[in-house]
């Protein structure tokens, strides 16, 4: 449970909303960070929202009053550190995600290196792969459609070169 009253609540949260600078909520045009009751202890957590998000994107442990009862207030200096790591978080998710779409392999040694890339698509309808390959100068050699659950390895990338980059692949 939050220590904000319902008054201190946004009624909705977009880049349109005002700037909030309370000792538990600070907003801008981007960023929501509240202090809130961590419910696992007797401390303080803090969590930093993107605009439009339901879900904070970082949430953390936040430093007690000099009461020792009460949570440090939230300052200019505590809130953009708060931005920046939200912002590397997001970051690294984004990182993430690329690595587990994105595969590629080099086959061949100089002019004859050939760049095969598979790009998983994770569409709810229709998911499925694209298997490209491009020259050394990023020329496109092949471009073929294929199950996300294409295993994209060095053999399995010669044998598609070897086959004259066919545009299915199974």
């Amino acid at each position: 449970m939050n220590d904000i009253s319902p008054a201190q609540q946004p009624a909705h949260e977009d880049a349109d909303s005002a700037a909030i600078q309370e000792p538990r909520l600070w907003r801008d045009a981007v960023w929501t960070a509240r202090v809130i009751k961590n419910e696992d202890d007797d401390g303080w957590a803090v969590s930093m929202t993107r605009h439009g998000e339901a879900e904070p994107a970082l949430v953390g442990p936040w430093t007690m009053g000099r009461d020792k009862k009460n949570p440090k207030p939230l300052d200019t200096p505590a809130f953009h550190t708060l931005v920046k790591t939200a912002n590397e978080v997001l970051r690294r998710h984004e990182q993430q995600l690329h690595a587990q779409l994105n595969k590629q392999v080099s086959i061949g040694a100089g002019s004859e290196r050939i760049r095969v890339a598979l790009r998983i698509v994770p569409d709810e309808d229709n998911p499925h792969a694209v298997l490209s390959a491009q020259d050394e100068f990023g020329a496109q050699l092949g471009e073929a459609r294929t199950a996300p659950s294409f295993k994209l390895t060095t053999a399995s990338a010669e044998a598609w070169i070897e086959a004259g980059y066919p545009a299915r692949v199974r």
